[in-house]
């Protein structure tokens, strides 16, 4: 199983490591971040503890974290793929980029990648991911990385007391490769870099 996967001519994928506290600890102060989590990363202490359950989920196979970095291995953001079941063949993908990062297609790049990856090196088959009704710029990126609408799930997330609808997308091992997407899973240039 591979654990470094290229995205892009610019961009990607490593296991997260010990020396990401910093830029881990950054990403998650922004308080659009902060929500996203189920215990606030406030502190490098706190880093340093997602960085320990990132490895271990890896360890056991639960999960399967990756930073995007770009050449000089600056952190941009991440992609996961979760709560695996080996026999149906299903994971859960999540993405996040980091706030200097966004808009430059790092998200679009990092789940082309990891969906590539997830069918080939762990052979699953569906792919399964959601983004809050209304959040524009995830729903961009699940249709960029080829992932189709399936649904809504009502007031499936809750973020200080309030309820809010989530809009589901997946993508199959068998669906055709988005548009500009190589066959070896990485994503065509395009001019504007996204």
């Amino acid at each position: 199983m591979r654990e470094h996967i290229e995205a892009s001519s610019e961009l990607s994928l490593r296991p997260w490591a010990a020396t990401d506290v910093a830029a881990v600890t950054e990403a998650f102060a922004e308080p659009l971040m902060r929500w996203q989590l189920p215990r606030p990363v406030d502190s490098p202490a706190d880093a340093r503890r997602w960085l320990a359950d990132r490895s271990e989920r890896w360890a056991t196979g639960s999960d399967f974290s990756f930073a995007v970095v770009d050449r000089g291995d600056a952190v941009l953001g991440g992609v996961t793929v979760g709560s695996i079941d080996l026999r149906h063949g299903v994971g859960q993908v999540s993405y996040w980029t980091a706030a200097p990062a966004r808009g430059r297609g790092v998200a679009t790049h990092g789940c082309r990648a990891l969906a590539a990856w997830a069918f080939g090196d762990l052979g699953l088959f569906r792919l399964e991911l959601g983004h809050r009704v209304g959040n524009r710029a995830s729903c961009r990126v699940a249709g960029a990385a080829g992932f189709a609408v399936e649904g809504l799930q009502r007031q499936r997330l809750r973020y200080d007391g309030v309820r809010y609808d989530v809009e589901t997308h997946a993508r199959l091992a068998s669906d055709p490769a988005p548009a500009d997407e190589r066959p070896d899973g990485r994503w065509a240039e395009r001019p504007d870099g996204r």
